[in-house]
């Protein structure tokens, strides 16, 4: 369970906890001896799903333990697939001899039925993945008794609204990691209206008030709920329970977009020839693409992911994957080796608010 700075720091100097650090960056402390008791309170993590763009969050009946706006793979993964579909049919067009007849021509048939009436898209499924991904990290961290998803119903045909599709899949995979239920958009407003909560119009914007509220709102459906009441004189409905909402951690979190490795280019250079492209291995220390470093340039010390290398140096970027400059190798220390995410962090970030509190 999350527990005050000062007492993890105790436990930390008398040897009864050691330090760590998530795969999301996020600090905690391992007990290294039995606990005093083992009784834990309620904590639910709220997802609120999106094409491009995705909420989440965990929450205790107590405050607000964590946010996060995740940037989707949804057109990148889109984009490389067709794009390797292109490169297919040209090469299957070059090896046809197309001076003998149609049926004497080099068409490969099918070595198996490769047709399945349940293939979940590849970007749709890339989408879905980080947020578990997400979720799973957030599992290890608390004891999530309830996940909540809000549960999308596109008008019209459902087999073309991109957040619907997969649904199913996504449902499975959370099940095997706490108990699941599920809220349609119209309820997380309803519960996200009554907790005061405001959310912007902008999707793209980086801050809990684009999509993380909604994470919230979700969360916090177990621990408030609209129920209807009777008495003598009166009956109706009304808000059942209570929550306090507090200042979170918040994290901008997306995949490095790092090309996979080829043999090749997909195009020839001058002379026919063709360069090694793609993969993450680079020549220097053993360093990869994506894990994080500190790099030192002109007295300077700069923190960032690495994205790419020279003869001598190195190339690190920011979380937004912005080169911050190239670096002499021998001055590139790591870090951390790369989850395959890139992380922006900031703390104490008020719910209400768009500016972090000081």
């Amino acid at each position: 369970m999350p527990t005050t700075p000062q007492r993890a720091r105790r436990w930390e100097e008398s040897g009864k906890a050691i330090k760590r650090w998530s795969k999301l960056g996020v600090c905690y402390f391992q007990l290294v001896e039995e606990p005093s008791g083992t009784a834990t309170q309620p904590i639910v993590v709220g997802i609120d799903p999106g094409k491009l763009f995705s909420g989440i969050a965990a929450q205790s009946a107590q405050r607000t333990l964590y946010l996060a706006h995740l940037e989707l793979p949804f057109k990148t993964v889109k984009k490389r697939m067709e794009q390797r579909a292109m490169m297919r049919r040209t090469r299957r067009g070059r090896r046809i001899n197309r001076t003998v007849a149609f049926k004497l021509r080099n068409h490969r048939q099918k070595r198996f039925s490769n047709r399945r009436g349940n293939k979940l898209p590849p970007s749709i499924r890339a989408n879905r993945q980080l947020e578990l991904r997400v979720t799973k990290e957030l599992c290890a961290l608390y004891p999530v008794s309830n996940i909540v998803y809000e549960y999308i119903e596109a008008r019209g045909s459902k087999s073309f609204s991109p957040v619907m599709v997969g649904q199913k899949v996504m449902l499975g995979w959370l099940s095997e990691l706490a108990p699941v239920s599920t809220l349609f958009g119209w309820q997380t407003a309803q519960i996200r209206r009554e907790l005061g909560l405001t959310k912007l119009k902008d999707k793209s914007s980086q801050t809990p008030q684009s999509h993380a509220v909604d994470g919230v709102a979700l969360a916090s459906s177990q621990f408030v709920q609209y129920k209807s009441f009777e008495t003598l004189r009166e009956h109706g409905h009304q808000w059942i329970g209570s929550i306090r909402l507090s200042s979170s951690i918040f994290q901008v979190i997306k995949r490095p977009p790092i090309s996979r490795r080829q043999l090749h280019l997909f195009q020839p250079a001058k002379g026919g020839d063709r360069r090694a492209y793609g993969g993450t291995v680079t020549r220097h220390n053993g360093l990869r693409k994506g894990d994080l470093v500190k790099a030192e340039m002109a007295g300077r010390e700069y923190i960032g992911y690495v994205s790419g290398d020279t003869a001598k140096q190195v190339s690190v970027s920011d979380s937004q994957w912005k080169r911050l400059g190239q670096f002499t190798a021998s001055k590139v220390q790591l870090i951390r080796r790369s989850v395959g995410l890139l992380i922006d962090t900031l703390h104490s970030v008020s719910l209400r608010g768009i500016e972090p509190l000081a």
